[in-house]
């Protein structure tokens, strides 16, 4: 399958190398012109434009939000323009409910296909290709991705015809790891407070009543302190719990804990944690009682 990848962030870089071990031919597009280069050694064709990037059978972007999937998708040398109307879009990009409605109208308005396919898992899953890819879209669509969705993933679900589903179960699986990943900061701060040792508290939590890799992937960062280098960076977080929040404005659904993990974002953002990783709002009770974080 000749297919592009336009985003090479730490989860474009996996998926793509994961599609080249596949045996697939890739080409690769990224505004930093050295992290292409790198996937070349490992076999990628690496393009000079978006247009570039879309001349095969599917190309799939993977970028970091709605504004910067909005500028490869318009202009002359956009994906709306270069691909062909037989390929298939795959967008991975955890982006809003509305921006995933709008890129079905326009695709089906050029008569192309359209793929929501965002993933679930961190940079080390992704680079060895057993994300968790949650998909919705024609059943054209999806048979023209599957090859590449079986590449990057260790298992696809497929949810709904409509698109834009996608996006909301992906923006719903967000929220709840923010919302893990605060309530496990608050409650190793309490024990923490009185002398009780953070490993220790977390060994018991993922022994017995929290066993879910989120629990043991978060609860180690936290009870490390360790939120560099950034595997999602925080401001991420913020975005994906905003998205979250419009999509609940939009169906009516009061979400109280989204509010205040979106305050807890703001909270680290204006503290100077753009750098970090998104479980850095863990250590955020640590601070708040006036213990060390670590």
């Amino acid at each position: 399958m000749k297919i592009g990848v336009i985003g090479l962030g730490q989860m474009g870089v996996g998926m793509a190398a994961s599609l080249l071990k596949a045996g697939h031919e890739v080409t690769v597009y990224n505004r930093s012109r050295a992290k292409a280069d790198a996937l070349a050694e490992q076999g990628a064709h690496v393009a000079g434009s978006v247009a570039e990037a879309c001349r095969g059978d599917a190309v799939l972007t993977m970028l970091a939000n709605d504004a910067a999937v909005e500028a490869v998708l318009g202009g002359e040398q956009g994906v709306l323009a270069a691909l062909a109307n037989t390929a298939v879009h795959i967008s991975s990009s955890t982006i809003s409910v509305k921006l995933a409605e709008r890129l079905t109208a326009d695709h089906q308005a050029a008569g192309q296909l359209f793929l929501a396919a965002p993933v679930f898992g961190r940079p080390e899953v992704a680079a060895v290709g057993e994300l968790a890819v949650v998909a919705a879209g024609s059943e054209a669509a999806l048979a023209a991705a599957k090859p590449a969705l079986d590449a990057i993933g260790k298992r696809t679900f497929v949810i709904s015809p409509t698109p834009k589903a996608a996006s909301l179960v992906k923006l719903s699986g967000n929220f709840l790891i923010a919302s893990v990943i605060e309530s496990l900061g608050e409650a190793m701060a309490l024990v923490a407070k009185d002398g009780i040792d953070r490993q220790q508290y977390l060994e018991i939590l993922t022994s017995t009543l929290f066993g879910a890799p989120v629990y043991k992937t978060y609860g180690k960062l936290i009870a490390d302190g360790k939120f560099e280098p950034a595997g999602f960076a925080a401001p991420l977080g913020y975005k994906d719990v905003s998205l979250v929040l419009a999509a609940a404005g939009d169906l009516q659904v009061p979400m109280p804990v989204a509010s205040l993990l979106r305050d807890r974002f703001l909270a680290l953002l204006a503290q100077g944690g753009e750098h970090l990783d998104w479980s850095a709002i863990g250590g955020l009770a640590a601070r708040d009682s006036g213990a060390t974080e670590r």
